[in-house]
């Protein structure tokens, strides 16, 4: 735990906690001094693994299988947490899959399975969060705001990504869910912010940084030169859920080691 932690006292779900960025983001959570439902679709044993190393060095988590596209088991997982945890203070909406294709080869399926996970379940997660939020409102002492949501979009929100059509556009739609989330939810004392990563190294992506060969191409795009790693964001995502972060909303803050600063610009094009 973290001599002075960000966030005691608070209740957080991370939505594909069970590996990756999500995994990343509720150990830091939980470092900060969070309780955190470790949500998984299908791999327990990973899941109670992220239990089990929170649980090593003192902190709080439980783990909750549900399919963040479904309505029931995110109403189910929502009901969990308040029982287990007596409420939700910090959702973090980082479930996401790809299903890349030639754009005139994508199947609807692949279409529709990307948009249902990638953007229908953040809305179905944030309705659930703010519905608790508005209903407990501020407490003193614990946050300066009702709650936080953190949406987990990419830097293809706004790097345009042939052979990934569906991905890029449930990213851009997170992008626009965000921001109006926060427009519409501020005076209600609730944070909405984005995070873009860029490349990190998470199972989603293993063909490209597993060899020497494909980790070289990766980082041309990116100019700090280095692949990014799945606590970075976890320390964002913490930083962004505290009160340290009070005054950020309807934003998102990339974490690309500056792949959005378009690098094959910088030598004139």
């Amino acid at each position: 735990m973290d001599t002075n932690p960000k966030l005691t006292g608070q209740a957080a779900i991370v939505t594909g906690a069970d590996s990756g960025i999500g995994k990343g983001v509720a150990i830091e959570l939980a470092k900060q001094g969070a309780k955190v439902l470790i949500n998984y679709h299908h791999n327990e044993a990973a899941a109670d693994i992220t239990v089990g190393e929170i649980r090593a060095f003192g902190g709080t988590a439980i783990s909750f299988g549900a399919d963040v596209s479904k309505e029931p088991e995110v109403l189910a997982m929502f009901a969990e947490t308040i029982t287990q945890f007596g409420t939700v203070d910090i959702l973090v909406n980082n479930s996401g899959l790809q299903k890349d294709s030639p754009f005139h080869l994508m199947s609807l399926a692949d279409w529709q399975m990307v948009i249902d996970i990638n953007l229908t379940g953040q809305f179905l997660c944030s309705r659930e969060a703010v519905k608790e939020f508005m209903r407990r409102g501020v407490v003193e002492g614990r946050s300066r705001a009702a709650g936080k949501i953190i949406c987990m979009s990419s830097v293809h929100e706004v790097i345009p990504w042939g052979g990934h059509v569906n991905y890029a556009s449930s990213k851009g739609g997170v992008m626009m869910l965000m921001k109006s989330m926060a427009q519409e939810l501020a005076p209600h004392k609730i944070r909405v912010m984005g995070i873009g990563p860029g490349a990190i190294q998470t199972p989603i992506n293993r063909a490209a940084w597993d060899t020497p060969e494909a980790l070289q191409k990766l980082l041309t795009l990116v100019p700090y030169n280095r692949i990014g790693l799945p606590e970075d964001i976890g320390k964002l995502a913490a930083w962004l859920a505290s009160d340290e972060a009070d005054y950020i909303t309807g934003t998102t803050t990339f974490i690309d080691g500056g792949m959005t600063l378009y690098p094959g610009f910088a030598d004139n094009g």
